[in-house]
């Protein structure tokens, strides 16, 4: 269009054959000045902020969480425009993939306690509710497990392990540092929720829970809705972090897991919990009244971490595992984690986890 106009603009002039053609002649101008419009601007602007919030929140945002982020930052945009922005440039969260893999077996001789929460997962208080399952990983040296704690008020991970095995040590550990870090007493009734696997009946984990004044609930087996909570923290750790990068050896793997946790409970968006992280829920929760005498940590303050930098790879040809993480790393890509010590590495270690050994 501009070219037609350059051509016959000395015998028509610009105005006519832009009235002629129904276009704006001081479009024309702009173009021909080559000035860049204000809306190519603030987009270039945005587009630059949109793609370092989601490099260093995991690449897991959508356009949704994505607009929240820039909301806190100060940026007051319409979410449309983040949505446009993010389809035009291929920007897109992480995906939910993957096909279930059985760790939970049930022990036929153990005494099954009673369900306690009949699938409500809410809490009016935090150290009201706990829900606890534990995950398998793949790397190439092998599986490993992932084991946690969750505080169903804040939604906040209070307790973590992982371990090349399924042994009753790995969610016992998970619950030592969950009693370590919150702290719970007689003071106030906490209900502890898992499934009816061997190593949450096993004695050992019972004992603790008895010692400790928990009540003990488990579910049915085979049924996901019973501890959903848990499931879905499940699906989005391996669909935020675990999936679409390569994991080489399982301490990588541990090492992304703690950073991943420490933005999981201080950085990281919960919708549930109207779009603020669980400490910040805690903290403001703190404020209103004193909601917690028994070990939250509302009065912690977030930390800064490294990030996982770590883009995530299309999906291609190459062969993958259950979890969405492939067997060996194709021509173009990057391995995971080279920069992933943290200091929430050293808080877990502070806060009284037991540093995993791999055997």
């Amino acid at each position: 269009m501009s070219r037609y106009i350059d051509e016959h603009r000395g015998r028509f002039g610009v105005e006519p054959i832009c009235r002629v053609l129904d276009v704006s002649a001081s479009a024309y101008y702009q173009r021909a000045s080559g000035e860049r419009s204000a809306r190519a601007l603030e987009d270039e602007r945005l587009l630059a902020l949109i793609r370092a919030t989601h490099e260093k929140n995991y690449e897991a945002y959508g356009y949704r969480r994505t607009w929240k982020a820039l909301l806190r930052e100060g940026e007051h945009l319409p979410r449309c425009q983040v949505q446009r922005l993010m389809a035009a440039n291929g920007i897109r969260g992480a995906k939910r993939r993957g096909k279930p893999w059985r760790t939970t077996t049930a022990d036929p001789a153990a005494a099954r306690r009673s369900d306690l929460v009949a699938r409500d997962f809410s809490a009016q208080r935090p150290n009201a509710l706990w829900v606890a399952d534990f995950t398998y990983l793949r790397c190439w040296e092998g599986l490993l497990f992932f084991a946690f704690i969750i505080d169903v008020f804040s939604r906040m991970v209070v307790g973590w392990q992982l371990a090349a095995n399924m042994r009753t040590t790995l969610v016992l550990d998970a619950l030592r540092m969950a009693l370590g870090l919150r702290e719970p007493g007689a003071d106030v009734a906490l209900v502890h929720h898992s499934d009816l696997g061997s190593q949450y009946t096993s004695i050992d984990y019972t004992q603790t829970l008895d010692d400790h004044r928990v009540l003990a609930s488990v579910g049915s087996v085979g049924d996901a809705y019973d501890n959903a909570l848990a499931e879905s923290f499940v699906d989005s750790y391996k669909t935020e972090l675990i999936a679409d990068r390569v994991w080489c050896s399982r301490a990588q793997l541990e090492l992304a897991t703690v950073e991943w946790v420490g933005w999981f409970n201080h950085d990281r968006l919960h919708e549930s919990l109207g779009d603020i992280p669980p400490v910040e829920f805690e903290q403001l929760r703190a404020l209103e009244g004193p909601i917690s005498p028994n070990g939250s940590v509302a009065g912690s303050s977030p930390r800064d971490a490294e990030r996982l930098r770590t883009p995530r790879s299309e999906p291609s040809g190459a062969s993958e595992h259950a979890n969405g993480t492939e067997i060996g790393p194709p021509a173009d890509e990057r391995v995971a984690g080279g920069s992933l010590r943290s200091r929430y590495a050293l808080a877990a270690l502070t806060a009284g986890a037991q540093s995993t050994t791999i055997r």
